[in-house]
């Protein structure tokens, strides 16, 4: 019996070494951090749902309240939370060559198809697709597309005037109209998602952000043990939707552009300039020069572009203008202002919404970017070290392969960066004063989100819409302070929705 008890305790003392291997990272370097879990690392509560990775950067940031760093374990990899604006400057924008990866891939050598798009990619791919999708997000590009945002807008009033008075989930209701701008304006799609219970589009979107059993298992097995599980799909159904989808639009528009100014035509356009080539990021010939990288435009690389443009306009877009209605209802003199104004420049312009009625309610605009802070939709920014790297101000060096945590949200909320963080205050914007990187909402530097202007004009003409026929008030299910989901992935969500109720308007 003796015998069998040791056994059992050095298997339990061998697992418990390999689970803890790399957990001295941190020790070693006097970077506080919380005691780490074998295998789990810190990262136990998100593993189980009971956290978001945005609330337990927060706990951390609060706990740590006099650091400018915090280490972390993600399962077995080193991580470190910055808090220091000087510091996240230095990754973002001065150092960034060091830090161009974000890091989210597990492993560099097994990449998912639909990861290989612009905000996933890194290195020489993610270089070369920001160089050639740039120009669709110009000023005269935005232009010629608003008069599609334009009809989701005014369909968007419609669907209200059948409901005045009644409670709507704002949440519902806004994502409602993403999915319809980015059905036109990314894909030349008239999806109707506002009137369409059962449009494919809208549950296309919904089954991007939906994480089930399967996905959350094997995003914890990816992470503990990323060289077994490297060939395993996170999407492997998703992709296969978004193939289909975009085989069917390609084949009505004889895989041409057809001058609709759309996602499909920019990716047209990008696969009719043929290979992608540029200086590479990752590898230098023997004479010191950096070496010609070069890239095909292929059908993967679409399927994966029209991805990221479903990531990135869908849940964040929807969830800031939502949210900025919530502000708006229980804030009804700010609401007055910010009604004012759009009666104003719509009056400016004939009563009709288009670009440059847009341009000038500037106030709205602060209204939507006081709304960001207080709930971001995305929570946290990651970088990683491409190359070893030491932060002169701390004396602190870190491997290539190190990642970086910049806690949005937990700097949104920081009283020494906004005070009275949880107060709606539009006029805060009118002339900023805090520091642009305690202020993330869309990045910063050369990885800032390239449709920064396009999300902006698809949300301001949506709360433009809402606001110049209606009045918003909070629903008697309404929570004044609204909580995140533990079960969102890289954004954030709002438990249980929205409930508004919006009248119309005595003009």
């Amino acid at each position: 019996m003796a015998a069998v008890w040791l056994v059992v305790l050095a298997v339990v003392a061998a697992l418990y070494a390999l689970g803890s291997q790399r957990h001295g990272y941190w020790r070693v370097r006097r970077v506080l951090h919380d005691t780490p879990l074998p295998f789990l690392g810190n990262n136990a509560p998100v593993y189980l749902f009971r956290r978001t990775v945005t609330q337990l950067a927060d706990d951390l940031y609060h706990k740590y309240s006099s650091a400018k760093v915090i280490g972390f374990y993600r399962a077995s990899r080193p991580e470190l939370i910055i808090k220091d604006p000087a510091i996240i400057k230095r990754v973002l924008t001065t150092d960034f060559a060091c830090f161009h990866p974000r890091g989210l891939n597990p492993n560099k050598q097994v990449i998912e198809p639909l990861l290989r798009n612009l905000f996933f990619a890194d290195g020489d791919l993610w270089r070369l697709l920001r160089q050639r999708m740039t120009p669709a997000f110009t000023s005269g590009k935005l232009r010629a597309m608003f008069p599609l945002v334009v009809a989701r807008a005014e369909r968007l009033q419609t669907r209200l005037a059948h409901s005045v008075g009644h409670p709507q989930d704002a949440r519902d209701l806004m994502a409602r109209y993403t999915i319809d701008f980015i059905g036109a304006c990314g894909f030349g799609l008239d999806v109707d998602a506002l009137n369409d219970d059962d449009s494919a589009f809208r549950k296309l979107g919904d089954n991007i952000f939906k994480i089930g059993p399967r996905e959350a298992v094997l995003i914890v097995l990816k992470e503990v043990f990323p060289e077994t599980f490297k060939n395993f799909k996170y999407l492997p159904k998703l992709e296969a939707e978004i193939r289909e989808m975009l085989h069917t639009i390609l084949k009505q528009r004889n895989y041409e552009p057809v001058g609709r100014h759309d996602f499909i035509d920019l990716l047209l356009e990008c696969k009719k300039k043929g290979i992608m080539t540029g200086e590479s990021m990752e590898r230098v010939r023997s004479d010191g020069t950096a070496d010609v990288v070069a890239v095909e435009f292929d059908e993967d690389l679409m399927v994966a572009q029209v991805f990221a443009f479903f990531v990135g306009g869908f849940d964040t877009s929807s969830t800031v203008t939502s949210y900025a209605l919530h502000q708006l209802a229980y804030h009804p003199d700010e609401q007055a202002r910010v009604q004012q104004e759009i009666d104003q420049a719509l009056a400016k312009h004939n009563n009709q919404l288009c670009y440059d009625a847009l341009k000038d309610m500037t106030y709205l605009e602060c209204a939507l970017k006081e709304a960001m802070p207080m709930f971001p939709p995305l929570g946290f920014l990651m970088r990683q070290s491409a190359h070893p790297y030491t932060f002169p101000e701390l004396g602190l060096s870190i491997d290539a392969g190190v990642s970086v945590l910049i806690p949005v949200h937990s700097l949104h909320h920081d009283p020494r960066h906004f005070p009275e963080p949880l107060e709606f205050r539009p006029e805060r914007f009118l002339n900023p004063e805090h520091d642009k990187f305690v202020y993330l909402p869309f990045g910063e530097g050369p990885r800032a989100c390239v449709g920064l202007r396009l999300g902006l004009m698809q949300s301001l003409a949506g709360l433009a819409a809402v606001l110049a026929r209606f009045s918003v008030q909070p629903a008697p299910a309404s929570v004044r302070r609204p909580v995140a989901s533990t079960g969102a992935g890289l954004t954030q969500a709002v438990k249980g929705g929205l409930p508004l109720i919006f009248r119309e308007r005595q003009r």
